[in-house]
């Protein structure tokens, strides 16, 4: 397969459509489920998602899980890798706070356009010393426009009302950001905020609820949810907007059933036994920034004119997965964006046909304005590569570079390092002053060896005679 030629140049007269799902899900230190299709609609018709934004409560943050999750990728990234990763998705960015996890996974096609990644934690939990309790964020800039997803989680219990207005503030005080045109988390022109944000029923005794739900009578209960009620007095609240609450409340469950809590009138060790109310903790909601005016690259967008715009699709939770004490929730965006971003920074391609016998060669150019620097790289990738660091080999642009023009600069990598079996891969430009890809290939074939070519054939062979032909399929199991 030859190079499909670098991308085209997006048209910034045209808005894109991209279309986000996002998942909150209190896990319960559960350990992955054996199948997530339906929490992220793989399987639905239609388009599919340009981005995927994951954020988890209570992920298994023993010391001993802590610890060794702190030098490999916890259980939940590698497996939520292992589901995109084949898809064409990658990890662009994630950040762990003991229980709180949050990703981010985008399509291939994004990535040059996706730049200014940057992550920051607050504790709230112990008086801000414990990190059990508070948020978690990934900002970034998406085609020019500055978007920050937040995963919280606040405190518990129908009393603490207040507590989680005040750790709520807290965090957004908190986030500072070094981006001096973005330094706060509320300049942003889209923040998304979810979690187990932990907001409960406020008076309504427990067989009225569990009467309303029996219902599918919600309404009735959306005046005393505690996040409504605070909205419409705190001021900091109210430029959040949510999408109506027409599922069940999402908390507490029975394991491994859609049965609210059937404990018994218990105590032990002063805990109290009994049941919990049922309560819509896990949601999502988001703020959409007045934009009054965005210049693009070539200075042109009229004062009023609208960049970016949310939509919610689908806001539902997700019943049949048992694991934990809660639900996961998820909810389906359409984001409007008038790009500000034309061209990929870098635009890289592999030089003639590629395969293990001799050096290969790699052009690339850039923009004038791109911050290179001597600690830039381009990683060769499978094309179902899963993050920035799970590279095959890399070379470096500058101690690599054979030679270069004003137009185009080649780059070499060494035959040794070109895997022998060939396949589909692609070439990223790794950017150490931006700390993200700044250029992405379309993929390519390397051509296997004449050795590995010759080893699978002796394979095959041998396999041949353990097995006789046949003119049926032949199935072991």
């Amino acid at each position: 397969m030859e190079p499909r030629g670098p991308p085209q140049p997006i048209d910034l007269e045209i808005m894109k459509n991209l279309r986000l799902h996002l998942v909150t899900w209190n896990v319960g230190t559960a350990s992955p489920p054996p199948d997530v299709t339906g929490l992220l609609q793989l399987s639905s018709q239609g388009p599919g998602m340009d981005m995927y934004v994951i954020g988890l409560q209570e992920v298994n943050s023993k010391i001993i899980n802590f610890l060794s999750d702190l030098a490999f990728d916890d259980p939940w990234s590698i497996f939520f890798m292992t589901v995109f990763s084949p898809l064409g998705y990658i990890k662009l960015s994630s950040i762990r706070m003991q229980g709180l996890l949050l990703l981010v996974f985008v399509k291939h096609a994004h990535i040059p356009f996706i730049r200014d990644i940057h992550t920051h934690y607050t504790r709230t939990g112990l008086y801000g010393y414990w990190g059990n309790k508070g948020g978690v964020t990934i900002r970034m800039s998406l085609y020019g426009h500055t978007i920050c997803f937040m995963n919280c989680h606040l405190p518990a219990h129908i009393e603490n009302a207040e507590q989680r207005l005040d750790d709520f503030e807290k965090i957004l005080e908190m986030h500072q950001f070094e981006d001096e045109n973005v330094p706060d988390i509320l300049d942003h022109d889209i923040l998304f905020w979810f979690g187990d944000l932990n907001f409960r029923i406020a008076d309504y005794g427990i067989h009225f609820v569990r009467e309303s739900i029996s219902n599918s009578r919600y309404n009735l209960l959306w005046e005393k949810d505690q996040l409504n009620m605070a909205k419409k007095k705190e001021a900091f609240l109210q430029e959040f907007i949510e999408g109506p609450l027409q599922f069940k409340p999402t908390y507490k469950f029975d394991l491994h059933s859609d049965v609210y809590d059937t404990r018994g009138q218990k105590t032990l060790f002063w805990f109290n036994g009994k049941k919990r109310k049922p309560a819509w903790t896990d949601r999502i909601l988001w703020r959409v920034k007045n934009l009054s005016q965005h210049p693009s690259e070539d200075g042109d967008l009229s004062e009023g004119e609208q960049t970016i715009s949310v939509t919610l699709n689908n806001y539902i939770s997700h019943m049949s997965y048992g694991i934990s004490d809660h639900k996961p929730v998820t909810g389906t965006f359409g984001l409007q964006i008038k790009p500000l971003l034309s061209t990929p920074l870098v635009t890289l391609n592999p030089e003639g046909e590629w395969n293990a016998v001799q050096d290969v060669l790699i052009s690339y150019s850039s923009v004038s304005e791109f911050p290179s620097s001597t600690w830039d790289w381009i990683g060769l990738y499978q094309v179902a590569f899963r993050h920035v660091n799970d590279y095959v080999t890399y070379a470096w642009v500058k101690d690599d570079e054979i030679s270069s023009s004003e137009d185009v600069t080649h780059v070499y990598i060494s035959a040794d390092e070109i895997p022998h079996a060939g396949g589909e891969f692609l070439l990223c430009y790794y950017s150490h002053n931006m700390q993200c890809i700044a250029g992405i290939s379309q993929p390519f074939q390397i051509q296997p060896s004449r050795r590995s070519a010759e080893k699978e054939l002796a394979q095959e062979n041998i396999n041949g005679i353990e097995k006789p032909h046949s003119p049926e399929p032949y199935n072991e199991f």
